[in-house]
């Protein structure tokens, strides 16, 4: 199973580039059989650009989450604590074997979908 997460393109471009080893959430899909992400890069982009395996998904009081992924977060601490700002927990998706498309994909045209506000299943 597959879901499509809309990742900002800044974010979207370090997990292809191998600097961003974890996508951070306020809440994650209840569907456990989740193997794969389909990354939809957002505005000003606006288009699927690759996908990768889900690793592990770590759940945990903020503080331990960023301590345990700050390395490879892709992101600085403010930004974290901003993005989990009225939170205890928080979400963090381990990102392995990432694949690029050599020709990003139309949401509309490829897959007949608007973009999610957090993820969408795919089938």
């Amino acid at each position: 199973m597959k879901v499509l997460l809309s990742i900002k393109p800044e974010f979207a471009n370090k997990i292809f580039e191998g600097t961003k080893l974890f996508e951070f959430r306020r809440s994650i899909f209840k569907n456990t059989n989740v193997k794969k992400v389909v990354v939809y890069a957002s505005s000003p982009v606006q288009k699927v650009i690759g996908e990768f395996e889900i690793d592990f998904i770590l759940k945990s009081k903020l503080e331990e989450l960023w301590n345990e992924t700050q390395e490879f977060s892709g992101i600085t601490r403010e930004y974290f604590f901003q993005y989990f700002s009225n939170k205890e927990e928080g979400f963090a998706i381990k990102i392995k074997n990432q694949r690029k498309y050599k020709h990003p994909k139309s949401l509309k045209d490829d897959y007949n979908l608007l973009p999610p506000q957090s993820f969408l299943y795919l089938s």
